[in-house]
């Protein structure tokens, strides 16, 4: 019998063939990660971002040649201006960020100018410079008022932050929100926020991340401390919510509807306990040491997202479970550890990502 049930959603490339994209954060993690898929795609890619954060890093492992790489900073509105008339873009994907929320204790101010009125720049200069038409705004899943009573939260339940990064990030929602309404509508350029879960996936070298700590420590013979082994996030691999950016820009430059705020996660959420064990097992070897009372600063101890809405409009479903995306995140850093070339990782999963 025919197979009636619908793949999930692939990016098109015969959409983004000579596209040209204005992707800010190219140098992180996922903007590295978009920006090697964007360049398969056939893309136009003008990158603009602070230097790479970390040694090593992503963005200079792939050696990303076939983008236009500009070292800027997006709170300095006058520069983003500039950047936007050399690039023309017709699509903007803007990732750029201070992305983690244990660093926020220790600069709340600096992120707070960076996440906010760094958006807010890249959205006036997209008021300002003819020919953009789309534009994906990425914040986070922890823009909702987080009650931890286990409840998933639409797009729709009450934005807040109790700390500085997820109040920054909620706090961009409503100026992507204001921009639309007040000038970006009418000009219909067609602007969407995208909330993602927690990422993982090979190539992050970020302070305070579980699974490159992880892999970090056990390549060198070190015990892996941690901190909040019973915390609940809903993991996805990168490729997944990179994939859904894609896909919601090109509705988006269909249907002037699709402008809103969208949830892309997986289907459930799961503990740090459990997503380390399970990196512990794909790993092969290294100790392992669960803290027994929460360190650090305040985070959440408990958030899930509500995905129907990317489902049943976008067509967005995640392809790997949760114990295929540690087992291949695992791979990646052993496997790169063991002196292969990043490009050749990250295409792998790639291509076997569009497979599945």
């Amino acid at each position: 019998m025919e197979n009636l049930v619908a793949r999930p959603r692939l990016p098109d490339p015969a959409f983004w063939r000579g596209k040209r994209v204005l992707l800010t954060g190219h140098t992180g993690f996922k903007g590295a990660w978009l920006a090697h898929w964007l360049s398969a795609l056939g893309a136009q890619v003008h990158g603009l971002a602070l230097a790479p954060a970390t040694t090593p890093n992503l963005f200079e492992a792939l050696s990303l040649s076939d983008i236009k790489h500009q070292l800027a900073d997006i709170r300095d509105a006058e520069t983003v201006k500039r950047s936007f008339q050399q690039a023309q873009p017709e699509i903007v994907l803007h990732l750029a960020a201070q992305a983690l929320v244990r660093p926020a204790y220790q600069t709340p101010l600096a992120t707070l100018s960076s996440n906010v009125m760094g958006t807010a720049h890249v959205l006036d200069a997209m008021r300002l410079t003819p020919g953009v038409r789309v534009g994906v705004m990425v914040t986070t899943d922890k823009v909702y008022k987080n009650l931890e009573t286990g409840q998933s939260y639409p797009e729709t339940a009450e934005l807040g932050g109790h700390d500085p990064y997820s109040a920054s990030k909620a706090a961009c929602e409503l100026v992507i929100a204001s921009y639309r309404s007040a000038f970006l509508q009418e000009m219909d350029i067609r602007v969407a926020s995208a909330r993602a879960g927690n990422v993982i996936g090979g190539g992050d070298w970020s302070q305070d991340r579980l699974l490159p700590d992880a892999a970090k420590a056990w390549q060198l013979g070190q015990e892996v401390l941690i901190r909040r082994p019973d915390a609940v996030r809903p993991w996805q691999h990168v490729l997944e919510p990179l994939c859904a950016y894609l896909c919601l820009a090109e509705s988006l430059w269909a249907d002037a509807r699709f402008a809103d705020a969208w949830n892309f996660g997986p289907d459930s959420a799961a503990s740090v306990r459990e997503v380390v064990q399970t990196a512990h097992a794909a790993f092969g070897r290294g100790d392992l040491r669960f803290a027994t009372q929460p360190e650090g600063p305040h985070e959440a101890g408990l958030l899930a997202l509500d995905v129907a809405k990317a489902r049943a409009e976008l067509n967005i479903y995640g392809r790997w479970q949760l114990d295929e995306s540690v087992q291949r995140t695992m791979a990646w850093y052993q496997q790169f550890y063991q002196g292969v070339p990043a490009a050749q990782l990250c295409d792998r999963d790639l291509q076997d990502f569009l497979q599945a």
